[in-house]
């Protein structure tokens, strides 16, 4: 008891895929814990072995001296930190605030500076890695804010993930972990149009991937993509709409710059595609199929 109460008062907003991984984690690491998830069902599990169940963003924050929140987009972000129930009404000074949610540059120094307004610590902190390495405590964190909000935020780290990259000011992690995200969205876009290659030119299927797997293109995504096309198993770790709405905002925050992305614009109009086509729920992997159809139409 005394080792639980010795370590910070954490809550996590959002019990997705992620979400329940990194909250599975702390409640095992025996951290005083809050969750609050919108669909109050995927609490039932957390209230059964102990944590308390937050009835608003607020209340949780209410509770707790490290806010975690990891949901799937800016509107979501912005819906559980403000307005009278959200988040940051419920805060004290000197709260660490974690948004690790992947999310648009413009929002995120929106919100670390009402973060300021409330006399709050703030940090990006999105994540590499997906369902397995939140339930293993294998994440990587990218991070952007202050180096004493960091050390502040370690003790959660520490269970969370395997690593934490503190890349700059506030919103560092953030645009970091948009570059990351395209250049995963182009390699699966880019093995996917490989595969139609490969099946429309009657090359036998598993050498032709094994050649690519091992060799150059050999990418930890495309080795995945490659893992799971051949199990047929689409079941999300990483959902498609979600890459593909990392893509966009990718490609708006280069724009900002006066960059092009010309290959992400390519790769978002593939998964816009495969969306399109049912696949939005299923893994990213799943933008193979929608790749067979149109080489087949």
């Amino acid at each position: 008891m005394s080792e639980t109460m010795a370590k910070p008062r954490v809550a996590i907003l959002g019990l997705g895929i992620m979400g329940t991984g990194m909250a599975n984690r702390l409640h095992s690491a025996n951290f005083p814990l809050t969750v609050y998830n919108r669909n109050r069902e995927k609490s039932t599990p957390f209230a059964n072995a102990g944590a308390f169940i937050a009835a608003s963003p607020r209340e949780a924050a209410s509770r707790s001296e490290i806010i975690l929140s990891m949901v799937g987009d800016d509107a979501a972000s912005r819906s559980i930190w403000l307005g009278e129930n959200g988040a940051l009404a419920g805060t004290s000074p000197n709260a660490v605030l974690i948004e690790s949610s992947t999310l648009s540059g413009e929002w995120i120094q929106e919100l670390a500076a009402r973060a300021a307004e409330r006399g709050c610590r703030f940090l990006d902190a999105p994540v590499t890695g997906t369902k397995p390495h939140a339930a293993s405590g294998e994440l990587t964190f990218l991070v952007g804010g202050s180096a004493e909000a960091l050390d502040a935020a370690r003790p959660a780290f520490s269970v969370l993930g395997r690593d934490v990259v503190h890349l700059g000011p506030v919103g560092s992690g953030a645009l970091m972990k948009l570059i990351n995200n395209f250049v995963c969205g182009v390699q699966a876009a880019s093995f996917a149009e490989a595969l139609s290659m490969i099946d429309a030119g009657g090359l036998d299927r598993a050498k032709a991937v094994s050649i690519l797997t091992n060799g150059a293109p050999g990418s930890g995504i495309v080795k995945r993509m490659a893992e799971r096309i051949s199990a047929s198993d689409f079941t999300p770790n990483f959902a498609l709409r979600w890459m593909a709405k990392d893509i966009a905002y990718a490609v708006a925050e280069a724009s900002k710059n006066g960059i092009s992305l010309q290959t992400a614009a390519a790769a978002l109009s593939v998964f816009k595609q495969a969306i399109a086509e049912g696949y939005g729920e299923e893994d990213f992997s799943a933008v193979s199929r929608s790749s067979k159809k149109r080489s087949n139409s």
